[in-house]
This record gives C-alpha cells, sequence and structure tokens, in this order.
C-alpha cells in the first residue's frame, strides 16, 4: 500500500478537490452538480478536514490534529483518525457513523457507506487497523476489524464482520463474513451498491448442508439396493421367556393327565 503523500505535499490538501468531486459524481446517481457536492456531501468535507489534520500531524502538531479530527467528527458524524492513510477519490457515501482507526490504510477509488467500522483489535502499538485494496467497496454497517487486508477490488456485504484477510475480486457477507461464489466472476468486478450481492445469493452454510443431505441420500438408496440384493435370511429363533417356559409345561402337565384318564 503505497501513502497518500500527496495530501501533504505543498498544495495537496486541495490539489485534488476536482478529482474528489469528480469521484463523486461517478458514484453516486443522486449528485447534480459539481457545486451541490462541494457543499451538501458530509463525505467530501470529513475527507478535507482529514487531509489537513494529517497534514498538522505530520508537521508534529499532534493536539492540532486530533483537535481538527474532533472538529470534522462534530460537523459531519465521520470520525478519521488524523494517522490513517488515504489515497484518491475516496468517497463515503451518507457517511454518519463512520470510523477510521489510526493505521488503517485504504488504497484509491475505495467507497465506505454509513456506520463502518475499520477498527483494531490490538492494545499494542504498530499496525492494528485493516488495509483496503484499490476498488474495495464496505457496504453499510460492516465492521473490519484487526490489521487483516481486503483484497483490490473486494466487496464487503452490509453488516458483515469482517475478522480475516479477503482475496481480491472476491464478495464476503455475513457474521463472520464468507466468501459468495458468483455465477460470473466478473460481475464481482463491476460496482455494486452496498457492497452486497442482491441478486441469488448462495449460503455458504445452506450449501454445505445441502451437500451432506445429498451425500446421505445418495447412502440410503446405496444401502437400499444392497439389501434388496440380499437373500431373506431366515428368522432365528427367539429364546422362550420364562413365562413362557412355565405355560408350556403346565399345558403339558395337562396334557399328560387327559391321557391318563
Amino acid at each position: 500500500m503505497r501513502a497518500a503523500d500527496y495530501t501533504t505535499a505543498g498544495d495537496g490538501v486541495f490539489k485534488h478537490l476536482r478529482e474528489e468531486i469528480d469521484g463523486i459524481m461517478a458514484r453516486d446517481p443522486a449528485a447534480r452538480s459539481r457545486l451541490e457536492v462541494a457543499l451538501c456531501y458530509p463525505g467530501l468535507h470529513a475527507i478535507v478536514l482529514h487531509r489537513i489534520a494529517r497534514r498538522a500531524r505530520d508537521a508534529g502538531l499532534h493536539t492540532t490534529a486530533r483537535l481538527i479530527s474532533q472538529i470534522a467528527r462534530s460537523l459531519t458524524g465521520i470520525e478519521i483518525h488524523p494517522g490513517a492513510t488515504i489515497g484518491r477519490r475516496f468517497f463515503i457515501d451518507h457517511g454518519m457513523g463512520v470510523v477510521i482507526g489510526e493505521t488503517a490504510e485504504i488504497g484509491d477509488d475505495v467507497m465506505l457507506y454509513h456506520g463502518v467500522t475499520l477498527g483494531g483489535t490490538s492494545l499494542n502499538p504498530g499496525k492494528r487497523h485493516p488495509t483496503l485494496g484499490d476498488g474495495v467497496i464496505v457496504g453499510a454497517g460492516a465492521k473490519i476489524l484487526g490489521a487483516i487486508t481486503i483484497g483490490r477490488g473486494a466487496r464487503i456485504g452490509a453488516n458483515a464482520v469482517v475478522v480475516a484477510d479477503v482475496p481480491a475480486d472476491t464478495a464476503v457477507v455475513g457474521i463472520p463474513a464468507k466468501p459468495v461464489v458468483a455465477r460470473d466472476r466478473a460481475e464481482t468486478r463491476k460496482f455494486m451498491p452496498y457492497g452486497t450481492p442482491c441478486g441469488d445469493i448462495p449460503d455458504p452454510v445452506a450449501r454445505a448442508l445441502t451437500g451432506l443431505l445429498d451425500q446421505m441420500t445418495a447412502l440410503q438408496a446405496r444401502v437400499g439396493e444392497l439389501e434388496a440384493d440380499r437373500p431373506p435370511a431366515a428368522l432365528p429363533r427367539s429364546t422362550p421367556t420364562p413365562l413362557e417356559t412355565v405355560a408350556s409345561h403346565a399345558n403339558g402337565m395337562h396334557e399328560a393327565q387327559g391321557e391318563s384318564r
């Protein structure tokens, strides 16, 4: 993951502002004009303030950087730590409730929806937040936790909880997140709103259970065939119970008495 150094060099804070706005308009059909995006999109406001906070942090002004990030949080509902590394054309749609941790790394053309958390699972210093490759889409409410890597072009479904690496061009859903097999892998590389396949989503657990049921049905059929080929076995003589033995003995005595008469 390359560092987003263009945000801190010279006029880098505003150098790519037009590019950011164009990226939003390309991915949000509700955006009518650049002026509307510049004035009304909290995701854009949050990323511009993050660029300023990151520049202050790199200059050694850590408290100032955190203060700017807190102001951005109050204004937009989006919390981005000044230490996070964010690439170009980053878009947070709707935005409210997004949290991005200190050591998170985000590539180019990444899109997050509201309620997304890029969180850490360790109290140790160092890398503890996720790395998102270029072109990743993360659906609303998804939680990506730990120093894991989300591959280029991956899709994280809404409300998924991701705690392990996700390969490139893979869509994952569920808690914990599991890959879903798309009928056409090329579909995964297309834009996917909320990062969630909305067609016929194969459930990995249901698929495993269906496979087990199919195997059990096949085994039952085979057992039936084998039993049908076997000759009928003679039934074993059952051992008489004590009560049946006494009754048989009594009947024999009655028959003997009758013959003696």
